[in-house]
């Protein structure tokens, strides 16, 4: 069902690109006054030599870093800990007081990097926002939670190799590889409407 609304969306997003396409061609035609037209050369010009600038955008690097992390928490048992169709062995008690001690460690670092006076994520006029920390906010976050779920992991036994521990690392991208290309054609609709009407 998913991949089938996502596949809608590509379609949508594909349709209203041509459309954009012909609009901006017409209205360029008309010489109406700030329009270009994505078909003259500087508009192809433009899409061919800003396109890979344009995709490197903050957002594919995030959507990248939060579905590792939901890979991660998914296929390290964490989640099954919540059910009640087992009981939670000795050895994943254990592997949870590590995983917690290890994020704490990690929350209090991000936490010296930023509570304290003249701290480094911080904006040279001392502001959360905008600031080193608040550009890095998502990253923060997906790495603690990789930490906790990789530490669990392997302190449970469910994974034993690095390879284990790519694996559970790519899974969550491998199974949201469709927001990805959803994400490239909206990201490429939006400049392309910026550049038509900007």
């Amino acid at each position: 069902m998913t991949n089938r609304l996502l596949g809608v969306a590509c379609f949508i997003l594909l349709l209203a690109e041509a459309l954009l396409v012909i609009l901006s061609w017409l209205l360029s035609a008309m010489m109406m006054e700030g329009v270009r037209s994505l078909l003259s050369s500087e508009g192809i010009r433009w899409f061919f030599g800003s396109f890979t600038s344009m995709m490197a955008s903050p957002l594919l690097v995030w959507l990248l870093l939060l579905l590792s992390a939901l890979g991660c928490v998914q296929q390290s048992g964490v989640v099954e800990l919540s059910s009640q169709s087992r009981p939670i062995t000795y050895r994943e008690r254990i592997a949870l007081r590590v995983a917690i001690i290890f994020l704490v460690i990690y929350v209090a670092i991000i936490a010296l990097l930023t509570l304290m006076p003249h701290a480094i994520l911080l904006s040279a006029t001392g502001e959360f926002f905008p600031s080193a920390f608040s550009r890095s906010l998502v990253p923060i976050i997906a790495f603690g939670i990789i930490l906790f779920s990789v530490s669990f992991a392997m302190m449970a036994g469910h994974v034993r190799t690095f390879s284990d521990i790519l694996q559970i690392a790519s899974f969550g991208i491998a199974k949201g590889a469709p927001l990805f290309v959803v994400l490239i054609l909206l990201i490429q609709f939006w400049e392309s409407i910026r550049f038509v009407f900007g």
